[in-house]
């Protein structure tokens, strides 16, 4: 993981030490060992464990103590000591299509695992709903979790969620798109509603200026011992590196 931010901060070009977060691949909690790493690293906050479909949904937590709820998931490893780390944890989402009527079926943390999303419609619906749960409820940050690729393949749910959320917006004067590392500040500062405008770490915003970096990017061939034989290509508007960034020399420079 420390490995992966080295190379994306030196890579693209990112300078300002915001790269504090982890995700385990494939939601496989990496156990105590993750999370030691995660302290010594230098990481805020995990967002890799998942919490079974319950109300009211959680709230992001910290491991000094034991987690509020059970290791969900087949074969997972959570922490069962204490870290010095925030799990931003993944609320599963109800899926139903009618929650009054239908039947009780398993949650999904990720949006787009949950299959039975088919038509714009029943994106729209199942977002109210959900959104409601964490509203309505105890206000717990409501994480919307899903690959780019999903809504880029899918235009009718891609429109249907760009309407939710402009809705949303518009008839909720309360509520605010924040990253996960400004849910924690907030939690760490709590700041009333009729004040939050002047919250001063909400105000950092990301606003281009001047000429891009680069106007056309390097495509670096590169090789690694770690796969020999194998030609990579490494896109970046950086100086292209001495051999492909992988395990072992995450700059590329063959120094470790």
């Amino acid at each position: 993981m420390a490995g992966s931010r080295l190379i994306t901060e030196k890579y693209a070009n990112i300078t300002d030490n915001s790269v504090i977060g982890v995700r385990a691949p494939y939601l496989r909690v990496g156990g105590n060992n993750q999370f030691a790493m995660m302290e010594e690293q230098g990481f805020l906050w995990d967002s890799t464990m998942t919490a079974p479909l319950g109300s009211p949904p959680l709230w992001p937590y910290t491991l000094y103590f034991r987690m509020p709820h059970k290791c969900h998931g087949n074969g997972q490893k959570c922490p069962s000591r204490s870290h010095a780390v925030w799990e931003i944890v993944m609320n599963e989402l109800d899926r139903r299509d009618d929650p009054s009527f239908d039947e009780d079926l398993p949650g999904c943390a990720m949006v787009d695992s949950c299959s039975n999303l088919l038509s714009g419609e029943q994106f729209y619906n199942f977002l109210n709903h959900n959104f409601k749960r964490h509203y309505d409820f105890n206000r717990a940050p409501f994480g919307l979790y899903f690959h780019a690729v999903w809504l880029n393949n899918n235009p009718e749910l891609k429109n249907a969620f760009l309407g939710w959320l402009d809705e949303i917006m518009e008839n909720h004067k309360d509520v605010y798109l924040v990253t996960m590392t400004q849910v924690i500040q907030w939690m760490q500062s709590p700041t009333e509603v009729s004040a939050v405008k002047d919250f001063q770490d909400w105000k950092s915003v990301c606003i281009p200026e001047g000429q891009p970096h680069c106007t056309q990017q390097n495509a670096c061939p590169l090789s690694t011992k770690e796969l020999p034989g194998e030609t990579l290509r490494l896109h970046t508007c950086m100086t292209c590196p001495n051999n492909y960034p992988w395990l072992d020399d995450p700059t590329g420079e063959g120094f470790f």
